[in-house]
């Protein structure tokens, strides 16, 4: 009898391991996003599911999870290392970029949907401070999903993923100051509000001077001991100590966990163990994460939300439209262009898992009742499900509104700037080599052709023009005269033979990197006067035929030498044909 505990959690953790392996790749076989495929699985696999047919067929409950509660921790370790992995992707100067939209649309979209929420809440019949509770549980939204999907898709360091994550972490801020107010909402719970307001502050400013004391001073030795102790076993410890530790500090001052990891993620990516760390954990990072997006499948209960069903889904459809509305406003006046604001709100409309702790947090204090609490938590827990769909909606109607052709058509004239970079084409590929050239502090003008692109970029202060880069007027309003360097990255053919023959014209001197597609395509650019060419397809086939020496067991400067070798002569036969 003694090891009945261990045996369920056993058995659960095969249950998950099932819905991981078995589950969710068949999911994603029909094209059901992974974090949907989760939760779906949670909600099947979950006491409401297939669980609740397990008196009358006990078979059942072999593919069942027995406790639910058990996965919690795990749950929030998924959440830890996603919040942790974004911060190491950034950097406090890219922070402090984001003040604008962290404390202008986090705030306003925090606090006109609290209202709005809690008028409604209020209407239908709860009193005053059970309204507002209400209200500011469905306020937030869920980080863990929104922020996954955004991984997952790659937009991340996109004008979607920045404005997301900036109302993200002001909600986040809202943590302590939320549950401060549902304790004082409490019967009798109303003296000494402000000493413990002021009291929360100050825990608050020391847990994060504490946090950043140690990243700036303690964490860069700590990780170079651990290296040369032990390696990457114990480099694994200290990182999961510098998670775990720093989501344990903000809780203790009553901010949120994920606040924590967030903030450990930032000074560690300031450290050279970055890349290193980031390899180690996405894999953890995946699976835990997987726990937590199954966790909110089972706390959907099917026998409460079933018999409600209409009062419900009219709940739902009237919270997703007034958060959407009102984080397009946010957005609107401090992120950035309409389809910009209409894509983030299609995130950022659904509840968050946030909502499950304060409604739980207000049915224990006797600020709402049980079935407010089952309600609402229905309501919530629905609302994250609809987000992958949310999002995919949001990002259609955004790529089908019309671009803010004002802000696209806007030409200023960089013609006085000196020892620039032109770029014409900022698509991925000319994305992908600003990224890496603005770690050396270049200064960049950009020209594209995409309406909806340009507004974008120049809504984030970008020196960005729409049109032509073969017209010379453009080249002369880049700066072409002063640059120092022009790169050809559009994947028209004719286009980019037109553009180096332009560049050219203006400035036989200046160097000229151009992306081809194809060996003639590299002929016919070094034709036109580009000094170096790219060709895409050559590229492609060295770094597989390198990976395939690399499968057959050469060393890695046996196959570095043999690929330069290799890519000496197909450049050189490229631009001789």
């Amino acid at each position: 009898m003694g090891h009945e505990g261990q045996e369920i959690l056993i058995k659960d953790a095969l249950v998950f391991l099932f819905a991981a392996g078995v589950l969710v790749p068949l999911a994603r076989g029909l094209r059901v996003p992974a974090v949907l495929a989760f939760i779906f699985a949670g909600l099947l696999l979950g006491p409401s599911g297939l669980g609740a047919l397990a008196e009358r067929w006990p078979l059942l409950g072999i593919v069942t999870i027995a406790d639910p509660e058990a996965a919690a921790p795990f749950a929030e370790l998924g959440v830890l290392f996603l919040l942790f992995l974004l911060g190491l992707k950034l950097s406090f100067e890219r922070l402090w970029a984001l003040r604008r939209v962290v404390f202008g649309a986090g705030a306003l979209q925090v606090g006109l949907s609290a209202l709005a929420i809690a008028a409604v809440a209020r209407l239908a019949g709860l009193e005053t401070p059970a309204a507002i509770t209400v209200g500011l549980a469905l306020a937030l939204s869920s980080t863990a999903i929104v922020m996954q999907l955004l991984v997952d898709e790659r937009r991340v360091n996109q004008p979607v993923g920045r404005a997301a994550l900036g109302v993200l972490l002001f909600q986040d801020l809202m943590v302590a100051p939320i549950l401060i107010f549902v304790s004082f909402a409490r019967p009798g719970g109303g003296a000494g509000l402000l000493w413990t307001v002021l009291e929360a502050l100050f825990q608050g400013a020391l847990a994060l001077g504490v946090i950043f004391l140690i990243g700036r001073f303690l964490l860069r030795r700590g990780f170079h001991q651990a290296a040369h102790s032990g390696g990457r076993d114990l480099l694994m410890a200290l990182t999961l100590l510098t998670v775990v530790g720093a989501a344990v500090i903000t809780a203790g001052a009553g901010l949120s966990l994920a606040l924590g990891a967030f903030l450990a993620g930032l000074l560690l990516g300031e450290t050279e163990f970055k890349h290193q760390t980031e390899v180690d954990l996405e894999p953890f990072k995946g699976l835990l994460l997987g726990v937590f997006f199954m966790s909110v499948g089972m706390a959907l209960d099917l026998s409460e939300i079933l018999p409600r069903w209409g009062q419900i889904g009219l709940a739902l459809v009237a919270l997703l439209g007034a958060k959407a509305a009102i984080a397009i406003l946010a957005c609107r006046r401090f992120a950035g262009g309409l389809p910009l604001s209409i894509e983030t709100a299609a995130l950022l409309a659904p509840a968050g898992e946030f909502a499950f702790v304060v409604l739980a947090t207000a049915g224990a204090t006797g600020v709402l009742a049980r079935e407010s609490v089952t309600f609402f938590g229905a309501v919530a827990g629905l609302s994250m499900v609809c987000i992958p769909l949310l999002d995919s909606l949001g990002t259609r109607i955004a790529a089908r509104w019309p671009a803010d052709a004002a802000a696209a058509g806007r030409v200023e004239s960089y013609a006085e700037l000196d020892g620039h970079v032109v770029v014409a084409g900022f698509g991925r590929v000319g994305q992908a080599i600003v990224r890496i050239l603005m770690a050396e502090e270049t200064d960049f003008v950009l020209i594209d052709r995409n309406v909806r692109r340009v507004a974008l970029c120049h809504d984030e202060g970008w020196k960005i023009q729409l049109g032509d880069a073969a017209r010379p007027e453009f080249l002369e309003r880049a700066g072409a005269r002063g640059a120092a360097m022009f790169i050809v990255t559009v994947d028209d053919a004719d286009s980019a033979e037109r553009i180096v023959r332009a560049v050219r014209s203006l400035r036989p001197d200046a160097p000229i990197l151009a992306r081809a597609r194809d060996t003639d395509h590299a002929a016919e650019l070094a034709a036109a006067g580009a000094s170096f060419v790219i060709p895409d397809a050559i590229e492609a086939g060295l770094q597989m035929a390198g990976r395939a020496l690399v499968e057959f067991g050469y060393s890695s400067e046996t196959v570095r030498s043999r690929i330069s070798a290799v890519r000496e002569a197909e450049y050189r036969s490229a631009t001789d044909a």
